[in-house]
């Protein structure tokens, strides 16, 4: 990573325009298979919403950090909806591209072939795949649909399919994690709050603020058009709401990214090691 690739904006470029990660420095099998929210960002004509926020301060750390580690920050994004007009993909997709517009590296997980938890032995593709997103991840940004007052199967299912710990690869511990709903009808926090519950089960550190969005076929241009992605949110308190989460989320990371080894050291686990290593030492003794 070069000082002249992560340098500010210049001329008429957009704000954090050489901040984000191009297709230049991509690899095009990533970018096809995780980043399907680019296909409709920026917009060719100039007027994109993302490219013209004010994010001076958190673009800056984000700048900063990246000189300094020169290491993007990496995030997996979690949606909960296999419809072809999928709400919370919809948002899942906005709220990948002003991550991406902040300099990160982000990956969208699409559920539609992950089995059902159990169905199939953890060897599957799609559970290893999963699973091995998560543990590349420094942070996750979960946006799930409200059904029946709760968070909808197709998004459990992948927590579900994700382990506490595996040996001693653990992956989720220490990342951070965004929280974001939609919601067909009124404004609600059931979802949210029970993925703050699932979040802190996974020992993820969940930012403060969140995001519920009502009615979420209001928000949409074309109330969301085909489900592709080109339907984007209109402007609004709900989307300036989702515009401060990712921007908290980018920040918390940032902080906590450099700690992950001293927030996962336990007295319990070490005292746990020192009696394996003392029944190893007693055992060779014996022989």
């Amino acid at each position: 990573m070069t000082a002249d690739s992560i340098s500010g904006a210049s001329g008429n470029e957009k704000p954090g325009a050489q901040l984000r990660l191009s297709a230049d420095q991509d690899e095009q099998e990533i970018r096809d298979k995780y980043r399907p929210f680019l296909r409709h960002f920026p917009r060719c004509d100039g007027s994109d919403w993302i490219e013209d926020l004010e994010l001076d301060t958190v673009t800056e750390m984000a700048r900063a950090n990246l000189a300094r580690t020169g290491s993007r920050l990496k995030v997996l994004v979690l949606y909960g909806s296999l419809r072809k007009r999928s709400y919370s993909r919809l948002t899942a997709y906005e709220a990948a591209r002003i991550l991406h517009r902040l300099g990160c590296d982000v990956r969208v997980f699409d559920p539609t072939l992950l089995p059902i938890r159990d169905s199939v032995p953890p060897e599957h593709p799609a559970v290893q795949e999963l699973r091995a997103l998560s543990f590349w991840s420094d942070g996750h940004v979960w946006c799930a649909p409200e059904q029946h007052g709760n968070l909808t199967a197709v998004f459990k299912n992948q927590i579900d399919w994700i382990p506490l710990s595996t040996g001693s690869v653990r992956p989720t511990q220490g990342r951070t994690l965004s929280v974001v709903q939609v919601n067909g009808g009124s404004q609600s926090f059931n979802t949210v709050n029970s993925l703050r519950v699932l979040g802190r089960w996974m020992r993820m550190f969940t930012i403060p603020n969140q995001s519920s969005i009502p009615m979420a076929y209001k928000q949409f241009e074309n109330e969301g058009g085909d489900g592709s992605g080109e339907a984007r949110l209109l402007p609004g308190g709900n989307r300036d709401r989702l515009v401060d989460c990712m921007e908290e989320f980018v920040k918390y990371t940032i902080i906590m990214r450099e700690h992950f080894g001293l927030f996962g050291d336990r007295y319990s686990e070490r005292k746990e090691s020192a009696a394996k290593a003392t029944q190893a030492i007693s055992a060779s003794a014996l022989k």
